[in-house]
Formats: structure tokens, sequence, C-alpha cells
């Protein structure tokens, strides 16, 4: 699936966010499957069956698009080149490299070329968010300890 690398403009985030807005607030999250009514360019109304869990990630990318961010997905089992990974990452391609030889991310090779499962990627984002978890906790003791009054 390929889709344009470029911001949304003004008009496209207004719109977004409020589309944004309202399918939120139409979003039943204790069902499973939600029906909206889509009208085509003739003016017929058609209804579609929806998971929610499409629905809700339909609102997430229209709430980036609002802020006027740009919205790329990947398959959780794509593999990427290294300047995907590093940019999803939002870290440098040699670090990216770093942390492949270092074997804090798992990869393997396509013939020359390093591949990296985005469900890697994934895992190695959790293991660093918990690590700084751990480390802002230890933090939050010494300075209880310490009594700095924080």
């Amino acid at each position: 699936m390929q889709t344009q690398n470029q911001l949304p403009s003004a008009e496209e985030a207004a719109l977004a966010k409020l589309c944004s807005q309202e399918l939120a607030a139409l979003l039943e999250t204790k069902a499973t499957v939600q029906t909206l009514s889509v009208q085509d360019q003739s003016g017929d109304s058609h209804l579609v069956n929806m998971p929610v869990s499409a629905l809700r990630m339909l609102v997430e990318v229209l709430t980036e698009l609002g802020e006027g961010n740009t919205v790329k997905l990947v398959p959780v089992h794509a593999e990427l080149t290294t300047q995907e990974a590093a940019d999803l990452l939002n870290i440098s391609r040699p670090t990216l490299i770093k942390l492949l030889d270092d074997g804090d991310i798992p990869f393997h090779r396509a013939g020359n070329r390093r591949k990296v499962r985005f469900a890697d990627l994934n895992q190695y984002q959790e293991n660093l968010k918990q690590a700084r978890l751990i480390t802002l906790s230890k933090l939050t003791d010494l300075d209880q300890e310490l009594e700095l009054g924080y």
C-alpha cells in the first residue's frame, strides 16, 4: 500500500480533526462491529459493517492528520530497511546500525542488505520503555530516601 508522504494541507487537517471528533463520539467501545452509512458519488447510501478495532485505528489516523502530521501504516510482519527502521525509531541510520551490530535489535540479511522486522523494533521500544520506567522508579526511591522533596 503506497501513500503519499506529504503533510496534509490546513483544510485537510481541519476536516480530519472534525471527522476524528465525530467518529470518536459515535464509537461504540463495547461492540466488536459497528455499522456505518457511507454515501457514494451518486448520493446512494450503503451500510458498511466495520470492526471496532479498525474504526479506532481510523480515529487515530484522522487525529494525527488533524494535528498536521503525516501517517504511515506498517504491517506488524513487515521487514524494513535500515533507513526505514531508523526513521521509525527517530534515530540516525548509523545509530541503528550500531544497535544492530551490538545485538540490541535482531536483523537478518537479504543479499547484502540488513532487514529488520517491525515486530522486533516494537519489542526494542517496549524494552527501552520498561528500562526507563525502572530507572525512574529507582530515582524516585532515592529522592524519597534522601528527602529531597520531590
